[in-house]
């Protein structure tokens, strides 16, 4: 049985302009590096400062460490705030009973 013969007319077809993806956006990303104590309390009380205000933080990583496991390493990246609104956040964060540093940075994509 023969298969018929489509053809497809160039009219058809998008043209490269209307296919043009639109400028990416830069996005900002806040970095946490925070070194505390490690205590059962500690994560819940660095989490309620994104929570409180309804963000999820984009990455979360925490590892005990140290030679006796008595510190904790915690690193939060939050996309899409106000430098503003991560600085507020960063100095709450050093209020908090057992934090010892909170180290903050910037990246942009796009």
């Amino acid at each position: 049985m023969p298969t018929p013969d489509l053809h497809v007319s160039d009219a058809s077809r998008p043209s490269l302009q209307s296919r043009a993806l639109p400028p990416l956006q830069a996005v900002e990303t806040h970095c946490f590096a925070i070194r505390a104590a490690a205590w059962p309390g500690i994560l819940p009380r660095l989490m309620e400062l994104f929570a409180k205000r309804n963000l999820v933080p984009t990455k979360w990583h925490s590892a005990v460490i140290g030679p006796n496991g008595e510190d904790l390493q915690v690193d939060i990246q939050m996309e899409g705030i106000e430098a503003e609104l991560a600085a507020y956040i960063a100095r709450c964060l050093r209020q908090i009973y057992g934090v010892d540093s909170v180290l903050t940075s910037t990246k942009t994509a796009g």
